[in-house]
């Protein structure tokens, strides 16, 4: 049974993977994967797989598949990421305070697993005004009707 404290506001379970657990999950990521998630870089722009993605569903973590985002709030930025409003569930982004490379930013992180996702800025449209810019390679397509990934077993809620 999980604690209430480790269940997110939509009813994902957010306990961080084990050491097991992380070692399979990390496993299976290309080198392109694992230097963005992991050790926290960024793709080139314009050359990510999600940008033009304009499907109904949802973008979830490449490293552990919880929901992240809803197409709902994905906007074309120009910025060449895939951009969101708004994340799937408020607790499913943990916002870290990054002042890499001479600038002071907020790194986005999915709560699960902790794997980089990318960054967050106050210029995205009404009605949050924030723009969350994501690398493709940290996130996976899951198109509507079709069953979430549950890498770590958990037996999360299933989407309508």
């Amino acid at each position: 049974m999980t604690d209430a404290a480790t269940q997110s506001t939509a009813g994902f379970d957010l306990t961080p993977p084990n050491e097991a657990e992380r070692e399979r999950l990390e496993a299976d990521l290309t080198s392109e994967e694992a230097r963005v998630l992991l050790q926290h870089g960024t793709e080139a722009p314009f050359c990510g797989g999600l940008l033009g993605e304009k499907s109904p569903g949802v973008y979830g973590c490449r490293l552990c598949g919880l929901p992240l985002f809803r197409h709902q709030t994905k906007f074309e930025s120009g910025t060449g990421w895939p951009s969101f409003y708004a994340p799937f569930a408020e607790d499913h982004v943990r916002a870290i305070k990054d002042t890499s490379y001479g600038m002071t930013r907020i790194e986005t992180r999915c709560a699960r697993c902790d794997s980089h996702q990318g960054h967050v800025f106050p210029d995205g449209p009404p009605p949050t005004r924030l723009r969350y810019c994501i690398n493709s390679v940290s996130l996976q397509f899951v198109k509507a009707g079709d069953p979430l990934p549950d890498p770590l077993h958990r037996g999360d809620p299933t989407l309508d």
